[in-house]
């Protein structure tokens, strides 16, 4: 049926139109934006999403930042550390040419001065952007992730970079709270130069031979006529053996002789055997202690930054303050070097681990004058710097160049750990920077992949679209010609 008030031809030929040019509208915008959806009204919860993520994406552009920043912080600092590390090797190539006394070692001081002013310009100028990490003692963090829980809470990680102080400050002793016995025990409250003996008994036989092993030297002796005659043979014999340190006296009670040691840092074994006869011999020890008094620090004990740990001699102290992360291990080396840079020619001191892998100090006393020895110790202090003792390396005389090559060791030591401290810090950072940048690349790619247009897909929708939009202009125009067929009725 035809009809001049509705048109349900041009009505249908509107309603096809419309809804082409409405995907016409958004295929266009597809292609100028490049979005599939481009806003929250294409696809709620796709937008949605893709915002959180781009979120996520700006953060970790920042992270990256930071990161790099961090990177170039570390890099000047195990530059630092590596350039003090060579410095120290200087000096101590001196230290050992040094240990000759025919030698100008007033003119070797002027190098090692020198050299020890290079090392602390090095160190004071291993800043970047105002961050110094190889002074002090607090630590340095470093962004390093933002992690997302499934809850949708986010959290930032870090990366903490150890501060590694490579100063020549002292620190300062510490006022706080009493550390039980300086966490250690004394062997003994005095050190004195008197030698440690051991007395063999002999039971003489005419028909005897008598072994005595000191070391890993031997001697036998035959027996005398009398007692006292072979008491002598036999401390003749281990006189006899030239150990430096080592000496043997008849006591002047018959039957006994008497072993004695100076050595400073290390034991002497004995044993002695008789054959023969019905002769007899043994010694009251197998072993003579060393005359240096030990101090031993008690294994597994926490060290905390600012512990302070003072060794007192007659009333003078030897102060170490410890710093973060630091063990018993550091702390006797460090008393050690504080020690040594008094420059007492009569003390001299050794690091040595016993065999319960307790770290001790070795303290001996060369002189004529009994030293009074104890150990305190307390929180609360500054702690002191890794190379603590450079400034007093002296070589001018015997007993420094001899202290000096101890304590250069110790120092390079100190500044090889830190350097690899910060290799190991940089290798980790690099590694969280190249995943930082994979991460945000494949965090891009997913949003592409969720907003991005399929612009191949689009530009043949697109052509399509055109052609429908012209073909829909053209089917309403024939609609709304419809009517005029009707005039002819009535003709």
């Amino acid at each position: 049926m035809s009809s001049i008030l509705t048109n349900n031809g041009a009505m249908v030929a509107l309603q096809t139109l419309k809804t082409i040019n409405s995907d016409l509208s958004k295929t266009q915008s597809m292609i100028s934006t490049g979005k599939e959806v481009a806003s929250a009204k294409d696809n709620s919860s796709v937008w949605a999403i893709s915002k959180v993520m781009e979120a996520d994406v700006a953060g970790f552009n920042a992270i990256s930042d930071s990161l790099s920043l961090g990177e170039s912080t570390l890099a000047v600092a195990s530059e630092a550390a590596e350039t003090v590390t060579d410095l120290l090797t200087d000096i101590k190539a001196k230290v050992v040419a040094a240990q000759e006394e025919n030698v100008d070692r007033e003119k070797i001081q002027t190098d090692i001065d020198a050299l020890v002013g290079q090392v602390k310009s090095v160190v004071g100028a291993a800043q970047f952007n105002g961050l110094n990490l190889v002074e002090g003692t607090e630590d340095v963090n470093i962004l390093s992730s933002l992690d997302r829980a499934s809850n949708g809470s986010v959290a930032a990680s870090e990366i903490t970079i150890n501060r590694q102080d490579l100063s020549t400050n002292l620190g300062s002793y510490g006022g706080g709270t009493a550390i039980l016995n300086g966490n250690g025990t004394v062997s003994s409250s005095t050190v004195s130069a008197v030698a440690n003996t051991a007395t063999i008994t002999v039971g003489h036989d005419a028909a005897a031979s008598y072994t005595v092993t000191v070391g890993n030297k031997s001697v036998t002796v035959e027996a005398g006529a009398d007692a006292g005659a072979t008491d002598g043979a036999i401390a003749a014999a281990i006189n006899g053996l030239g150990i430096d340190g080592v000496s043997a006296t008849v006591t002047g009670t018959p039957g006994q002789v008497e072993m004695a040691s100076t050595l400073a840092f290390e034991d002497v074994e004995i044993s002695v055997s008789a054959s023969g006869g019905s002769s007899t011999m043994s010694v009251d020890t197998n072993t003579i202690s060393q005359r240096a008094e030990t101090i031993t620090f008690t294994q597994g004990t926490k060290v905390n930054d600012g512990d302070s740990y003072r060794v007192t001699f007659n009333g003078s102290a030897y102060d170490y303050i410890a710093g973060k992360g630091e063990t018993m291990e550091d702390v006797a080396r460090g008393l050690k070097i504080a020690i040594d840079s008094a420059g007492i020619e009569t003390v001299s001191t050794k690091v040595t681990q016993n065999d319960a892998g307790e770290w001790q100090l070795n303290i001996d006393n060369s002189g004529a004058d009994v030293i009074d020895l104890a150990l305190v110790g307390e929180d609360g202090g500054t702690a002191s710097g890794g190379l603590f003792g450079l400034d007093s390396l002296d070589v001018t005389t015997d007993f420094g160049a001899e202290n000096a090559l101890g304590m250069v060791e110790t120092l390079i030591n100190n500044s090889v750990d830190a350097a690899a401290e910060f290799g190991s810090a940089q290798g980790r950072i690099e590694t969280q920077s190249s995943f930082i940048s994979n991460l945000t690349d494949a965090l891009t790619s997913g949003i592409g992949a969720m907003v991005d247009a399929d612009m191949e897909e689009a530009s043949a929708k697109l052509q399509a679209l055109q052609v429908q939009q012209q073909l829909g202009v053209q089917s309403l125009s024939i609609a709304n010609q419809s009517p005029q067929t009707i005039l002819s009725l009535f003709g």
